[in-house]
């Protein structure tokens, strides 16, 4: 227990005070957690290797995955049904091109600088790229009174579908991946079936867990102890990741659908004896493990690698295929007099899911090697870095080029995108940056 309880120590003040420092010079917490935990993971350059266990520790691994699954349960709980019926024929169009552009640019990288490695690699790699987070451009929106925009509509709206395109795409990948470590071959059959199963998990497990939440949430509200809402949503969050890994899955696409199936009707009577929602509750939970997650993704980063041949390029190459691929999007754009410009430009912020999807890759075995080596992995840390600093900029430039009127402002609770995600704040880096 003493290494664990003196990292958790090392990792949680490193996540506040890089946090704390993000923050103050206008970017996400999330990008202060990662520079530190790059910074205690790369220590050894300078000859300290006494943090050098954080990066390897199982415990903290396990408290990190953890944190993950949280993380995409209170996603899914700001996604909701209603809302992803409603969004427009724009945010749809545009959230398929921003997936699959973005995909098959960076595979096409990752075959051009990576040709010795398994094509699966380069598969994988093209998968990381189809996240978009949008907290980052919904601040942006907010700061320029620019919310009751069409672009502004268009962006968010795409959001929510690409949360859940980008996770069938992942199970798609990973499934393919497991496949073929075991031997099977690469056909469109086995293909098929993996899709099947990928989508069949998440609308069959919706279907069930629509009818399986409001019963549940019942039987709890029975109960007179303290916690009862945190625990049973705990419960219903972890009961459907164990779901998904079972079926060959991700466990946070299980976290995600479970998530995605719980509205606040299905535990109104315990949310009002206890005073809050489950998201509110959530926090406590997420602002201890969600953090570690970062600064671990951070500390694994091993900044030596760039001295190779080549591997600035590939980074290099990687964020711009990220930055053009989401570029697409604003062909998806419908309506006329709407800035296709701003759609493409607030699509380009990546976040946890492309660091989430590098973890994976980095835990998936082909061949006896990982499908995301260090040189991998530490490129796709950059991009997601680079990609969430030059967002904001170009994206005020883009919607105040034309010195055109800002749209009406309406406060954060006004908001319908507010109101659709349980009152969160859309800026918040640890809820809605996918």
């Amino acid at each position: 227990m003493g290494p664990v309880l003196f990292g958790l120590a090392v990792v949680l003040l490193a996540a506040r005070v890089g946090g704390h420092i993000a923050v103050r010079v206008g970017q996400p917490a999330v990008l202060g957690e990662l520079g530190m935990g790059m910074l205690l993971g790369n220590l050894g350059l300078v000859g300290y290797h006494g943090l050098g266990f954080l990066a390897t520790n199982p415990t903290l691994d396990v408290l990190a995955e953890i944190g993950v699954v949280l993380l995409l349960f209170g996603v899914g709980l700001e996604s909701k049904l209603q809302e992803m019926r409603r969004v427009g024929a724009s945010s749809l169009v545009a959230a398929t091109l921003g997936v699959v552009a973005p995909f098959f640019l960076g595979w096409g990288v990752a075959r051009w600088f990576l040709p010795a490695a398994s094509s699966y690699v380069h598969v994988f790699v093209g998968a990381t790229l189809c996240a978009t987070s949008v907290g980052i451009t919904a601040r942006v929106f907010q700061d320029l009174r620019r919310v009751e925009t069409p672009e502004a509509r268009i962006v968010l709206g795409a959001a929510v579908i690409d949360d859940v395109q980008g996770l069938v795409v992942l199970a798609i990948v990973q499934g393919i991946i497991v496949a073929a470590g075991g031997g099977a071959p690469l056909s469109p059959a086995g293909v098929g079936v993996i899709v099947l199963k990928a989508t069949g998990f998440l609308v069959g497990g919706v279907l069930v867990g629509l009818w399986v939440a409001p019963r549940m949430f019942h039987a709890a509200s029975l109960l007179r102890s303290d916690g009862v809402l945190l625990g049973f949503g705990l419960v219903f969050c972890f009961l459907f990741a164990y779901a998904a890994k079972t079926a060959g899955l991700a466990p946070i696409v299980g976290a995600f659908a479970a998530g995605l199936i719980l509205e606040e009707g299905h535990y109104h009577v315990l949310a009002e004896r206890e005073g809050c929602n489950l998201s509110d509750l959530l926090d406590a939970p997420m602002t201890m493990l969600v953090p570690i997650f970062f600064v671990l993704m951070g500390a694994r980063v091993n900044l030596g690698v760039f001295a190779m041949h080549g591997v600035l390029g590939f980074a290099a190459a990687l964020t711009l295929a990220a930055i053009l691929g989401k570029q697409v999007c604003g062909l998806g754009v419908l309506q006329r007099g709407v800035s296709r410009l701003v759609v493409g430009l607030g699509m380009i912020p990546r976040g946890e899911v492309g660091l989430i999807c590098a973890s994976i890759g980095a835990k998936l075995v082909l061949n006896g090697r990982p499908v995301v080596d260090n040189v991998t992995f530490s490129a796709v840390v950059i991009m997601v870095m680079v990609t969430t600093l030059c967002a904001p900029p170009l994206l005020k430039w883009a919607l105040t080029r034309g010195n055109g009127a800002p749209g009406q402002h309406m406060s954060p609770r006004q908001h319908p995108e507010h109101a659709a995600r349980g009152g969160r704040d859309a800026s918040d880096p640890h809820r809605k940056m996918v």
